[in-house]
C-alpha cells in the first residue's frame, strides 16, 4: 500500500505530475486542489520526496533531469503541432495534459482513460507472439511536422567576439511565412515507403488523396495480405476515409488510441530530425528536398531494429499496464 499523503493515497502518477507541477511553478494549494488533498499532505510529500532523491541520488552530479523519455516524445510532439510556442508555453501545455490525465486515471468514475490503456494492453497481447514475417505485412504511418530553424522558430548561433556579420556565423530569413513542413510517410518490413510533403491544411479529403496516390500503389506492390496501419486521428477514421477503404478493399488494422509506444514510425520521425539538424533550409520546398534525401537515405538495418522490437514493445506496454514506456 503506498504512502499516505493528506488523507489520500497519492498514484505514482499523481507523484510525478506534482513534482513536475512545482518545479513548473505550481504553488502549493493550486496542486492540493488538482489532486484532491491538503497542502500540508503536498508539502509533506515534497519533503518525503527530496529526502529520498538526496539520499538515492548523493552521487550523482550536476542538474538532475527533470523529464523522462516519454515527456521528451511529448514535447517533440507538441513542438511539431504548434511550431510557434515558446518553449514555456510548450512545458506548459505538456504539464497540464500530463496532470490532467493523472487526474483522471485517478478517478475510476471517468474512465475512459483507463479504458484506453486496457484495450492498448489487448492489443499488445494480441500481437505478442507476432514474428517478423507478420510485421512484415504492415505498412506503418503518419504525419509529422520539420521546423526549418528550429523549435521555438529562432536558431541561436554561439561565435567569437567580433564576428556577427561573418557568412559563417549569419543564416537565412525565411519570408512570406512558413517555418514548417509537414510530411506523410511509411515504411514496411521491406524498407523504406512513400514520404509526400502535404500542403496547407491536413483535412479528411487531402488524405483521402494521399491514400489513393501514395499510399495504395506502395501497400499493393507489398502483395496480398498487407495490412495499412494508421492511428485514430479524427480525418483518419472519418466514415468519408472509411468509405475509401472498403472500396480499395484495403485492410486497416486496429489501432488502441493514446499508444505512440507501440507505433515504430515515431522513432524514424526522431531518425529524420536528426539527419536533418544541422541542414539550412530557406524555405518548405528546400525543406522537403532535404528531408526526401536523407528519408530515403535511411539504411534497413534501421527499419530492422525498428521491427525488431516490436515484442519488447508489446512486452513493455503489458509490464507497465497500458501506461508510458521506455520506448
Amino acid at each position: 500500500m503506498g504512502r499516505t499523503f493528506g488523507n489520500k493515497n497519492l498514484t505514482d502518477n499523481d507523484k510525478r505530475a506534482i513534482v513536475v507541477g512545482r518545479q513548473n511553478g505550481l504553488t502549493m494549494m493550486t496542486l492540493a486542489g488538482m489532486f484532491g488533498v491538503t497542502e500540508a499532505g503536498i508539502s509533506q510529500f515534497l519533503k518525503h520526496q527530496k529526502a529520498q532523491d538526496g539520499s538515492t541520488n548523493s552521487q550523482r552530479t550536476g542538474r538532475p533531469r527533470v523529464t523522462d523519455r516519454n515527456d521528451d516524445r511529448n514535447i517533440l510532439k507538441t513542438s511539431r503541432t504548434n511550431p510557434r510556442l515558446t518553449a514555456p508555453a510548450i512545458r506548459r501545455e505538456v504539464f497540464l495534459e500530463f496532470a490532467i490525465s493523472a487526474i483522471r486515471l485517478d478517478r475510476e468514475t471517468t474512465s475512459e482513460c483507463c479504458w484506453n490503456h486496457g484495450k492498448t494492453v489487448k492489443w499488445a497481447k494480441e500481437h505478442l507472439n507476432w514474428t517478423r514475417q507478420d510485421w512484415n505485412k504492415i505498412l506503418w504511418s503518419d504525419e509529422s511536422k520539420f521546423l526549418l530553424f528550429g523549435s521555438d522558430g529562432i536558431q541561436w548561433v554561439r561565435r567569437p567576439i567580433g564576428s556577427r556579420y561573418h557568412p559563417k556565423y549569419q543564416l537565412p530569413t525565411v519570408k512570406h511565412g512558413g517555418g514548417s513542413c509537414m510530411v506523410w510517410g511509411a515504411f514496411s518490413g521491406s524498407g523504406i515507403g512513400p514520404l509526400h510533403r502535404v500542403n496547407g491544411i491536413m483535412d479528411k479529403h487531402v488524405y483521402k488523396d494521399i491514400l489513393q496516390n501514395q499510399m495504395l500503389p506502395h501497400l499493393r506492390a507489398m502483395g496480398r495480405g498487407s495490412v495499412y496501419q494508421q492511428d485514430n486521428d479524427p480525418k483518419h477514421t472519418s466514415l468519408f476515409v472509411k468509405d475509401w477503404f472498403k472500396s480499395r478493399r484495403v485492410n486497416v488494422m486496429g489501432w488502441p488510441s493514446q499508444s505512440p509506444d507501440l507505433n515504430p514510425i515515431e522513432h524514424l520521425w526522431e531518425e529524420l530530425e536528426r539527419r536533418c539538424a544541422n541542414k539550412r533550409a530557406k524555405n518548405c520546398n528546400e525543406k522537403f528536398s532535404q528531408l526526401l534525401s536523407e528519408w530515403n537515405q535511411i539504411p534497413m538495418s534501421t527499419i530492422d531494429t525498428l521491427l525488431n522490437s516490436m515484442q519488447r514493445r508489446c512486452q513493455a506496454v503489458i509490464d507497465a499496464r497500458g501506461f508510458a514506456t521506455k520506448y
